[in-house]
């Protein structure tokens, strides 16, 4: 594919971007499942280790197949490059520790992934690095907590799994303002339906285990942004400390890439779909979804979204009791915590994915006993009614 790939549509660039092909001349990616690379000689190697020479390395940090994921991920993004990593929750690490020193201060939503809060509460306060949670939505309360020592900015939007939103754009302005960097986690819309950069946002993270995948299939992450921060900052870290992404795993998610638009886009559809029903049972108390106009941001979610997602969140009557007897009674649906896969998944967040989170971070969070997460598959959807009908 051409160098110049600001002349391709996105649905172009998520099939060919970033492929290099080799002198066989093959059709689909190649899978380079080697651990280390010869040397022409000891001077070429030595040119390599140093940096004065491009090339590959040692597959903990230089691989061709994990390249050409990064490359297309980073097109499809808007982002100057990528760095890709064994996880999700490994490209959360490497930003954070690539990125920050101790005595450095972060700003953070408090709707995020519990294993997320668990890393700043937990981990990273052993690395005296500090930690504010605000309201996602409230932005005076984003720079009301923002001090001299604060560096960088931290949000899901929409969010896990209230699918809470904030105003990237303006977000980014008082990042900016502040000499701070705003890191947006994209999983939910992914950049087929949502470009951070392109609001302004410095760095956008993924758990590629979930739509980019979209199957349910392999673990892992990605960290996209610019040369002078993600390719110096976060790809230090990952060369060192080595939370490096499978060569087969990059494989399989290129593949994934090729039908992300499409995906996403049916994923959508029902997802709406089933908000719209949900809002109309006796049993269900509130729906959580960015496409209702129930949705406190839901022309927020018209303006920087080109769609919705696939992430619907609901409050049962009933607390963890009725919650727990809609997902036992269930035959089709996966009971599982993992999202973005072609099946409907249904979790309960409080026990599962926020379980980690005391009883008081939950509440703040808005994680309440009857919440229950579906991340809706391309089933059809009366199938999905008809199953969640049965515990209802």
């Amino acid at each position: 594919m051409s160098d110049d790939k600001d002349q391709y549509g996105f649905s172009t660039r998520a099939v060919r971007a970033g492929q290099v092909r080799t002198a066989e001349g093959e059709h689909g990616e190649v899978i380079f499942p080697t651990s280390s690379y010869v040397f022409a000689s000891a001077a070429e190697a030595a040119a390599r280790f140093s940096g004065e020479q491009p090339g590959n390395i040692y597959s903990r940090f230089t691989n061709p197949t994990v390249r050409t994921f990064e490359e297309r991920l980073a097109s499809l993004e808007g982002a100057e490059c990528c760095v890709a990593t064994a996880s999700g929750m490994a490209a959360i690490t490497a930003t954070f520790i690539g990125l920050l020193k101790a005595g450095d201060h972060l700003v953070s939503s408090r709707s995020i992934f519990g294993t997320t809060t668990v890393l700043l509460t937990n981990f990273m306060a052993k690395l005296d690095i500090a930690t504010t949670f605000v309201d996602l939505p409230d932005l005076a309360a984003w720079e009301k907590a923002i001090t001299p020592q604060t560096k960088l900015l931290y949000l899901e939007t929409p969010s896990n799994p209230l699918t809470e939103l904030v105003d990237i754009a303006e977000l980014a302005k008082i990042a900016h303002k502040h000499d701070c960097l705003l890191v947006v986690d994209n999983c939910f819309c992914t950049p087929a339906l949502q470009l951070p950069i392109a609001l302004g946002a410095d760095i956008v993270i993924h758990s590629a285990t979930k739509y980019i995948d979209g199957q349910g299939r392999c673990m892992g992450g990605a960290v996209c942004g610019t040369k002078a921060v993600v390719g110096e900052g976060v790809f230090a870290f990952l060369r060192t400390a080595g939370p490096t992404l499978s060569t087969f795993n990059a494989w399989v998610f290129l593949k994934g890439l090729e039908t992300l638009k499409i995906r996403m886009q049916a994923h959508c559809e029902n997802a709406l779909a089933l908000a719209l029903w949900l809002e109309q049972q006796p049993q269900v108390q509130r729906v959580y979804y960015p496409g209702l106009a129930s949705h406190p941001q839901h022309e927020l979610a018209k303006k920087q979204q080109s769609g919705f997602g696939g992430i619907v969140s609901f409050e049962l009557k009933g607390g963890q009791k009725a919650g727990w007897k809609l997902i036992d009674a269930t035959q089709m649906i996966s009971i599982t915590a993992n999202l973005g896969d072609t099946k409907t998944t249904i979790t309960h967040p409080a026990t599962t994915t926020h379980g980690r989170l005391t009883p008081e971070q939950r509440e703040e969070a808005g994680i309440s006993d009857g919440l229950i997460r579906i991340a809706v598959g391309l089933e059809e959807i009366e199938d999905i009614k008809a199953d969640l009908s049965r515990g209802m």
